[in-house]
């Protein structure tokens, strides 16, 4: 089997190298439980947390297209 079997054209179009998201929204949904476990309040600093892992994702993907 020839090695660009499993690779599709659009992949084989892409220059330049892309970044991801993921990273950024899961340490921010762990930053936000930390933070909230010292606050007294783990369920709303998991919710801050996604809220503001999910806005930084979103940026990261704009400035990234």
């Amino acid at each position: 089997m020839p090695a660009a079997f499993c690779e599709s054209r659009a992949m084989a179009g892409r220059g330049k190298f892309t970044q991801a998201g993921g990273f950024i929204l899961a340490v921010s949904i762990l930053a936000g439980t930390v933070a909230g476990l010292v606050a007294g309040q783990s369920s709303i600093g998991i919710l801050a947390g996604a809220a503001a892992g999910i806005l930084l994702a979103i940026l990261v993907w704009v400035l990234d297209r």
